[in-house]
């Protein structure tokens, strides 16, 4: 390669400005879900962090002392001394930073402080290496002022990493303005917490809920029904007032003489202070405890409000707003109110080009050739968007191929992998592009999945794991989490082992839920331990109907799919529209999607669409059509810094989100673009409908095995539900966009069939640029191309302008 340094160079800018998208960008995920998929190596090298950390700490500080004692008495005499500890403190840096990022990633850390820790942490890294650097090349000046700058970087990065596991307040507290008093009212929603009068009926609950919301985020993990330390339970009444084995801990209209509130304003560094684990609770947090047992600790009696949001299940038709000026479609006009609402101004929409690339990506996952968008300009028709978007919904090849890489992550389907050698598990991909081709309404699509033929059983079949399981993975169980997750948008892997810590579901439920998908009648196990206790059989969302428990499988499978498919089980079609709408804007309604409990930013338009959904045959390409038809599709796309609130409760719709193209688009746009990165041989046709390579434009990667290459590029592997991709770059997608031997053999062949083609440099550039782009190269472009390509281009030089025109971010990302 001519530009191996720039190649460096690329990679390093692909990587750190994918580490600062990821810090401005946040994307959350079930906190227990996450924890069940942790390998534990890289938890236990990522807890080695604060062991190696000290190391390079204290020989950067020591050398940093010793150097300036050696300034100051003009000596040499240490130099040796402070050569060895700077080259091992940068040494050891390298090692602590990558441990600590593990640890980030496996633990459950958050917040602004881990997002400066981090950066700081590899500041520091980077300046011990500068320093090591600098002193190496005897470059002095640049060494010490290097090395006080890497003793600063370790100061910070100590303090907030020290803010991570004792608390943002760890140093600050002892000092005397530091000390906060705990008895002020809470500052939060208890406005009436400031009057002497007594509390309302409505009051009394409204504490009561807050109080139990507290308990439940901090408290459960230790001292709730599955795990009880120190026989102390504070997930009922009565356990709260009965206290545990120190006796009682709950002196009502007394807090400091209340153990439960002591234990909470003891310092950080005492080993009594509670939570024992995780953050401490905030000062609003404590002075709402205090004021509640001020109050008497009022616990209001009968059964208890749900402290989590729970969305309706019945479906439901909001009145569309008037039709305003040009905003005609019912999407439109819904955002519209939303807009207002927000005080949100409508922007312009997308040019012709930017439209066409996004919609040929999101129907058929494929780039419009140069010719078909320089046709779509010059077409005058005032509908010619819509007669777009028709036409690529009537190419049914094209669509399945492309959609199946969604529905195979979701239903965890894939070609090879655990199970498939062993037969413990089953492929459905022939049944799933048969019903994506002929576009099968969604309620039958979902009775085909859990009421299943041959060729559909293998979703609810799950995985028949080798060897000893953990009870919350047998195959019962794992049938009713993923359909609960993928077709509900509801988590029931916690209460597969104990009751819910984030939710309302039991156990008990979770169990009755798996009943239904069982032979015989599974015994409770909690936290893998059985209970003697038979498990129940019902349906999750009772108001659906019953189950009848004595009936064969099968025919309880009828009567489950029969149940979830009704009009009136709002909850399946809302979260499949709000998948679809997460798909083709890059954030779902409701977020994240498989938390269908969770607010969604306009409940009318995903109440609407639902109901319009069910209304005209659940018909997923109509629901396709109307969104990619709004004005809300197109609209410009929302940046980088925009994305910053995806996760912020105050998060504000103002447009499709900016994002990275899959691994499979990237892979197609390629070999659209440069070449076919895979050979037909690739292709599994056989799990597929017969003459399938005949419908192929090219070997489409959505129909090949997952490779490293994919992988790197973010194809999961499929032997869990995966619902939605990250749309940022990392460290592996990278290296493999520079070094891959796949990826990089794919452009050397290109470059080898482009020179035979085209001999002269700019005619390379230009069809380069249509073919990658979808437009002709800018001026200054052309120039820098010439330059790489030469006079006279070699295979090199093309293959160094295809990596290019691949990494640049309008071929890699869709606006």
């Amino acid at each position: 390669m001519q530009n191996s340094y720039g190649r460096v160079v690329g990679l390093v800018l692909v990587t750190l400005s994918s580490q600062l998208s990821k810090a401005q960008s946040l994307e959350t995920a079930p906190l227990e879900e996450a924890a069940t998929e942790t390998f534990w190596l890289w938890q236990l090298l990522g807890r080695l962090h604060p062991l190696l950390v000290h190391f390079p700490v204290s020989l950067l500080c020591v050398a940093l002392l010793l150097e300036v004692v050696a300034w100051k008495r003009k000596s040499r005499d240490l130099k040796v001394g402070i050569r060895a500890l700077v080259l091992l403190g940068a040494f050891s840096a390298v090692p602590t930073a990558l441990f600590g990022w593990l640890l980030a990633t496996q633990e459950d850390y958050g917040g602004s402080s881990l997002e400066v820790h981090q950066w700081t942490g590899l500041a520091t890294m980077v300046l011990s290496i500068g320093t090591a650097l600098a002193l190496l090349n005897s470059y002095q000046r640049w060494y010490r002022a290097l090395l006080t700058l890497t003793v600063m970087g370790v100061m910070v990065a100590g303090h907030y990493g020290s803010s991570l596991t004792h608390g943002d307040t760890y140093l600050t507290e002892v000092l005397p303005w530091g000390k906060a008093s705990n008895s002020a009212a809470p500052t939060g929603t208890f406005t009436f917490a400031s009057t002497n009068q007594p509390l309302s009926t409505q009051q009394i609950e409204e504490l009561n809920l807050e109080l139990r919301t507290i308990l439940a985020h901090n408290c459960y993990n230790c001292h709730g029904e599955a795990k009880s330390k120190g026989d102390l339970r504070l997930d009922k009444k009565e356990f709260v007032f009965q206290g545990g084995k120190g006796g009682v801990v709950l002196v009502p209209g007394q807090p400091e003489e209340s153990e439960l509130y002591r234990r909470i304003t003891l310092p950080h560094t005492d080993k009594k202070a509670m939570p024992a684990k995780g953050k401490r609770l905030t000062e609003n947090e404590i002075a709402l405890i205090n004021f509640w047992i001020k109050q008497g600790a009022p616990w209001p009696d009968g059964a208890e409000k749900s402290i989590y949001r729970v969305a309706s299940l019945a479906p439901r038709t909001p009145e569309l707003p008037p039709v305003t000026g040009e905003l005609v479609y019912p999407i439109d006009r819904l955002v519209n109110d939303y807009f207002q609402k927000q005080g949100i101004r409508w922007g312009g929409v997308v040019n012709d080009r930017i439209y066409m690339r996004r919609v040929y990506l999101d129907v058929v996952g494929l780039l419009p050739s140069p010719e078909e968008i320089e046709t779509f300009i010059r077409d005058t028709r005032p509908d010619k968007r819509e007669v777009l978007v028709k036409t690529l919904l009537n190419r049914p090849d094209d669509y399945a191929q492309h959609w199946l890489t969604f529905w195979n992550d979701a239903l965890r389907n894939d070609y090879t992998g655990t199970g498939y050698i062993t037969g413990g598990r089953s492929n459905i991909t022939s049944w799933l592009y048969t019903s994506l081709k002929k576009n099968k309404p969604y309620n039958w699509f979902v009775k085909e999945l859990i009421s299943p033929t041959k060729e559909s059983e293998g979703f609810i079949r799950g995985i028949k794991w080798r060897g000893t399981i953990n009870a919350s993975q047998r195959t019962e169980m794992q049938a009713a989490q993923n359909v609960a997750q993928v077709l509900l948008g509801l988590n029931l892997k916690c209460a597969s082992c104990h009751d819910s810590f984030i939710s309302d579901w039991k156990l008990e439920d979770a169990y009755g839920f798996a009943n239904i998908f069982a032979d015989s009648t599974l015994e409770v196990n909690r936290c893998d331990k059985p209970t003697g206790k038979m498990a129940t059989t019902r349906i999750l969302f009772t108001e659906l109907g019953e189950i009848d428990a004595q009936a064969p499988t099968p025919e309880r499978l009828r009567q489950l799919a029969e149940y979830l498919t009704e009009p009136k089980d709002g909850r399946l079609y809302r979260t499949l529209v709000n998948r679809i709408w997460a798909q083709l804007m890059g954030r779902g309604m409701v977020e994240p999607v498989d938390v269908m409990d969770n607010i969604p930013w306009s409940q009318d338009l995903l109440d609407w669409l639902a109901s319009d959904f069910v209304a005209n045959g659940y018909d997923v390409k109509r629901l396709i059509y109307q969104i990619l038809i709004s004005k809300t599709y197109q609209l410009p796309s929302v940046g980088v810094k925009d994305a910053a609130l995806i996760a912020a409760q105050d998060y504000q719709f103002r447009g499709m989100l900016r994002r990275r193209l899959t691994a499979e688009q990237f892979a197609d746009a390629v070999s659209v673009a440069i070449q076919p990165i895979y050979g037909d041989s690739a292709v599994v046709d056989k799990v597929f409908p017969a003459n399938i390579k005949a419908t192929l434009p090219f070997p489409r990667a959505a129909l090949v095995k997952n490779d490293p290459f994919l992988t790197a590029l973010g194809r999961p592997n499929r032997e869990t539900v995966s619902t939605s991709r990250s749309s940022q770059a990392n460290l592996l997608q990278a290296l493999e966009l520079t070094n891959g031997t796949l990826f990089n053999e794919t452009l050397k062949q290109g470059a080898k069939r482009w020179k035979s083609v085209f001999k002269n440099s700019d005619e390379i550039v230009r069809e380069l640029y249509r073919k990658a782009l979808g437009r002709e190269p800018q001026s200054d472009e052309l120039a820098t191309a010439r330059k790489i390509l030469g006079s006279t281009p070699s295979e090199e030089s093309i293959q160094d302008l295809a990596w290019a025109m691949a990494l640049h971010p309008e071929f890699q990302l869709i606006f």
